[in-house]
C-alpha cells in the first residue's frame, strides 16, 4: 500500500509539473515523466493492478461510443486500409525477428515476441509459456510503447497540424445521468464478461463491444465525460513509467538500447504504408498516421482522442494488428517449440 501511495503522489506532481509549466498532454506526460525519472533513479514504484485495468475500459467505453451507422458505411472506403495492416504485420515480422535474433543475439522466442507489435502484457503471457524470456520482452515493449507515445504527438502538431486541445469529452456535470449510468455499467459488464470468455484485450474491447450496441442502438450518444478520459491518461502514463523499475545498467545497454533501436525499424516501416495510403485519399494524413503508429491500443487512443481524429478509422486498424498478432503468437509458438532441439 506505502508503494502505491508513494507512485500516486510522485504521479500527481508529475501532473502538477507540467500543468504549471504549460507543457501538453500533463495527465498522460506528466505521471509517465515523473514515474520513468523515479524508475531509472531507482525508486520501488508499484503498479495499481485493477484500478489501472478499470481505467482502460473508459477507453474502450470511448471507442464504442464513437461508432455510429456512418462508420459502417464508411468500411467499404477503408477496405483497402484495413487490407494492408496483415502485410504490414508480415513485413514487421520478417524484418523484427531476424533483427532480434542475429544483431543483438536473442533466442529466436524472444526475438518473436520481442518484435511482435502486439500489447505488453499478452506479449509476455505469451513468452512465458513459450519459454521466452519475459524480462527482456516486458523493457523492450514498453520502450517500444514510451517512445512511439512521446514522439507522436510532437509529429501530429508539426507535421499534421493538429490541434492537441481538442475537447476530449463533455464535463461530467453536463451528461445525462442516465447515460453515465449506463456506460458504468456497460464498462463493467464488457471488462469482466470478456474475461470471463477469454476476450484478448478484455478491459478495452469487451466495453468497446458493449458501448457499440449501445451507440448503434441509440441508448448512449455521448463520450465518457473528460474527467474519466483524464482518469485513464494518468493510469496509462504511471502504468508506462512503472515498466522500468528495477532496470539494470546491463539491461538497458543490451535491452532498452535494441528496443530503441527497433523503433527507428518500426517507424520507417509505418511512415512507407502511412504515405502510400494517404496517398490514395482513403482517409486524412493524420487518421492514417494514427492507424500505423505502432504503439499500444490503449494509448493510441488517447492520442486520437486529443487529436480529433477519426477514432473509428484508427482503432479499427489498431484491433486487426492486434488480432493477428494475438491469434498467430501460439501458433508461432507450436512451430518454435518443434524446432527446438531435443536434450
Amino acid at each position: 500500500m506505502k508503494g502505491r501511495l508513494s507512485t500516486l503522489a510522485l504521479a500527481g506532481l508529475g501532473v502538477v509539473g507540467f500543468l504549471l509549466i504549460g507543457l501538453p498532454l500533463p495527465f498522460l506526460f506528466g505521471p509517465l515523466a515523473a514515474c520513468l525519472l523515479a524508475a531509472f533513479s531507482g525508486f520501488k514504484l508499484m503498479g495499481f493492478g485493477q484500478i489501472s485495468v478499470a481505467a482502460r475500459t473508459i477507453l474502450g467505453i470511448s471507442v464504442g461510443a464513437s461508432i455510429t451507422p456512418a462508420l459502417f458505411s464508411s468500411l467499404t472506403t477503408m477496405a483497402a486500409s484495413v487490407l494492408a495492416v496483415p502485410v504490414f504485420v508480415l513485413l514487421i515480422g520478417l524484418m523484427g525477428v531476424p533483427f532480434f535474433h542475429r544483431v543483438w543475439k536473442f533466442d529466436t522466442t524472444t526475438a518473436y515476441y520481442a518484435a511482435m507489435p502486439g500489447g505488453i502484457q499478452d506479449m509476455v503471457i505469451f513468452a512465458e509459456e513459450a519459454g521466452g524470456d519475459v524480462r527482456a520482452i516486458s523493457l523492450i515493449h514498453a520502450t517500444r510503447v514510451l517512445i512511439i507515445v512521446t514522439l507522436a504527438p510532437l509529429l501530429l502538431v508539426h507535421l499534421y497540424g493538429a490541434d492537441l486541445n481538442n475537447p476530449i469529452g463533455a464535463p461530467a456535470a453536463d451528461l445525462p445521468l442516465f447515460e453515465l449510468a449506463v456506460m458504468i455499467l456497460a464498462a463493467l459488464i464488457g471488462w469482466k464478461g470478456g474475461e470471463r470468455i477469454g476476450l484478448f484485450g478484455a478491459s478495452i474491447l469487451g466495453p468497446m463491444i458493449v458501448a457499440t450496441i449501445l451507440s448503434l442502438t441509440g441508448i448512449i450518444n455521448t463520450r465518457p465525460p473528460k474527467e474519466a478520459i483524464l482518469v485513464a491518461q494518468f493510469f496509462i502514463g504511471t502504468g508506462l513509467g512503472v515498466h522500468f523499475v528495477g532496470i539494470t545498467f546491463t539491461e538497458f545497454r543490451r535491452t532498452v538500447v535494441a528496443g530503441i533501436t527497433y523503433v527507428g525499424i518500426l517507424s520507417v516501416l509505418a511512415a512507407s504504408f502511412s504515405f502510400v495510403i494517404a496517398g490514395t485519399g482513403i482517409a486524412a494524413p493524420l487518421d492514417v498516421f494514427l492507424a500505423f503508429a505502432p504503439g499500444g491500443q490503449a494509448e493510441m487512443t488517447v492520442l486520437a482522442i486529443v487529436a480529433g481524429a477519426d477514432l473509428g478509422y484508427v482503432i479499427t486498424h489498431h484491433i486487426l494488428r492486434i488480432v493477428l498478432v494475438i491469434t498467430g503468437a501460439p501458433i508461432v509458438a507450436k512451430m518454435l517449440s518443434r524446432s527446438k532441439p531435443r536434450d
